[in-house]
């Protein structure tokens, strides 16, 4: 079982995985931020445990494939080398988990300030919005050039 779990989850698996996992955590944080399921279920610790396992599992399969770990401190020596790390598809999939969880923690962390000021939920879709949509845009932006 574990063999077929393997080979299921692909880089491009995962990261479709990874894109699609979140969009309930979204959905409940635009459409439902008040809500006692917004308050429990998104803004707690749960979403970050999953995407640590998704982390932890693609350093796993890095390491079994003989990823170099060390290189991936060549990225201060200037653009040349950032954009060569970028070529590597492990390390984009490291990068798109961290920043999936740091955009998640930043929405939540909006969604938690806005019930503790009481803020209504109208006024909370434009920053919350601006949080998903706004990093995204610029992840794609790095990517084309």
């Amino acid at each position: 079982m574990i063999e077929q779990i393997y080979t299921y989850f692909t880089i491009e698996t995962l990261y479709m995985w990874i894109n699609l996992g979140v969009l309930p955590f979204w959905f409940i944080l635009i459409v439902f931020p008040q809500s006692h399921l917004s308050r429990i279920f998104v803004t707690s610790i749960f979403p970050f445990f999953i995407l640590s396992g998704v982390y932890i599992f693609i350093l796993y399969k890095s390491y079994l494939i003989g990823y170099d770990f060390d290189g991936n401190f060549t990225l201060y020596l200037g653009l040349s080398e950032l954009s060569r790390l970028f070529e590597d598809h492990l390390y984009i999939m490291i990068f798109w988990t961290h920043f999936i969880a740091i955009n998640l923690f930043i929405g939540g962390w909006i969604v938690k300030d806005s019930q503790k000021f009481s803020i209504n939920k109208v006024l909370m879709a434009v920053p919350i919005n601006c949080d998903l949509f706004n990093w995204s845009n610029r992840f794609i932006f790095i990517l084309d050039n």
